[in-house]
């Protein structure tokens, strides 16, 4: 375990138990960045205009191969967010039309619905999902029953940020497709976490973050468009190649200058990984996984808080419901609560509280990667005990 752990930079002295929030970077990826960047400064105009399409390139084909789509699909782009946005704000929306997504939405996401809505007149929807959660039928059901004949687009999560679920999206995609809805899947947390193929999923728009857990630099994303969707999708800044360049990738080329080596690492993380671990991406998928179970467990009989979900809806996180706190009715995006900080400072602890639903509900989300150990939770369960 040791030995798995020396691969990141991480503070020795911090449980760090909240990869899911901007993921980690291993030494050797950090290291890979900083060759490419000094390479890029030895001779800029040799970097950017001689060699950074090729090596884009080979990172996006290395990620295409892990999701099973086709490369000339896909775009990089800074985060899931700016996926987001590029999206819904390219699209046209009118009165008559209606947004779908539920209550278990990540917080950016919701506020670009928001600007959508009151820029074009569209309206909202936002659909209760029940939390706890019995199976992955009562997603649907309650989904589905949102559904009516203004429904124009649904935005579902593949792993909610909140609650740790894992949405059954491709059942979702073909039940909304029947109806003549487009999805959108924010995939935020799902590549490096559960096996993707997005030529089975079919979504008309999917996003996956690069730097959660795939472990790639900050500001590296996949958008993949279906080919029949990619007319209607431009970049949200328009550059040299134009706003309706041919091919799809080419609209987001060239942003402007930019900083390529996180889009370029992304795909160093993925081979890199797949490389060090016996057994590769299957084997690191499947060992966070059961840790994530593990700890679940631990935790929940320490605590004695019921599991919110079946084991076979979580990846690598899994979330608990607290007791509520009076006093943190709302939490401000950059804050922390006291909870939380309390069990940073006095415990070294780094795990994620917030208040949900405003004030419903208090939740807690453990993360679970290569780097952590059961014991990390019991200190974690032993330290809730003291505060709660």
């Amino acid at each position: 375990m040791l030995a798995l752990k020396n691969l990141w930079n991480l503070d020795p002295e911090t449980i760090f138990l909240n990869h899911g929030s901007f993921g980690a970077c291993p030494g050797a990826v950090l290291q890979k960045q900083f060759d490419l960047r000094e390479r890029l400064e030895n001779q800029p105009v040799r970097f950017m205009i001689r060699e950074m399409e090729a090596l884009i390139d080979e990172s996006k084909n290395t990620l295409a191969a892990m999701m099973q789509a086709n490369p000339d699909d896909m775009v990089f782009v800074t985060n899931a967010t700016a996926a987001v946005n590029t999206v819904f704000r390219s699209l046209d929306f009118g009165p008559d039309d209606e947004i779908l997504f539920t209550d278990h939405i990540y917080g950016a996401c919701k506020r670009v619905l928001e600007y959508v809505s009151i820029r074009t007149g569209c309206k909202l929807a936002e659909i209760k999902v029940p939390f706890p959660t019995k199976s992955s039928g009562q997603i649907v059901d309650a989904i589905l029953n949102g559904v009516n004949h203004r429904t124009r687009i649904a935005l579902i999560d593949h792993i909610t940020s909140p609650t740790a679920l894992i949405f059954p999206v491709e059942e979702l995609v073909k039940a909304l497709h029947s109806r003549g809805v487009e999805v959108m899947i924010d995939g935020a947390h799902a590549l490096g976490s559960v096996d993707l193929d997005l030529e089975k999923i079919q979504a008309d728009y999917y996003t996956a973050n690069c730097h959660k857990w795939l472990c790639g630099p900050k500001t590296s994303a996949i958008l993949h468009v279906r080919l029949d969707k990619q007319e209607k999708i431009f970049p949200l800044v328009v550059s040299h190649a134009g706003y309706d360049a041919q091919p799809f990738s080419e609209r987001f080329y060239w942003p402007g200058t930019i900083d390529p080596t996180p889009a370029i690492c992304a795909g160093f993380a993925a081979g890199y990984l797949d490389s060090v671990i016996t057994g590769g991406w299957h084997e690191i998928r499947n060992r966070n996984h059961q840790l994530c179970i593990e700890a679940r467990k631990l935790i929940g009989e320490m605590l004695n808080i019921p599991d919110a979900c079946p084991d076979d809806m979580l990846a690598s996180m899994a979330t608990f419901i607290l007791p509520p706190d009076k006093n943190e009715i709302s939490l401000f995006y950059r804050g922390n609560t006291v909870l939380q900080d309390k069990l940073f400072h006095d415990y070294h602890i780094e795990v994620p509280v917030w208040i949900w639903k405003n004030g419903q509900n208090r939740l807690i989300r453990i993360s679970a990667q290569l780097y952590n150990s059961l014991d990390d939770y019991e200190k974690l369960g032993r330290a809730l005990l003291k505060e709660l």
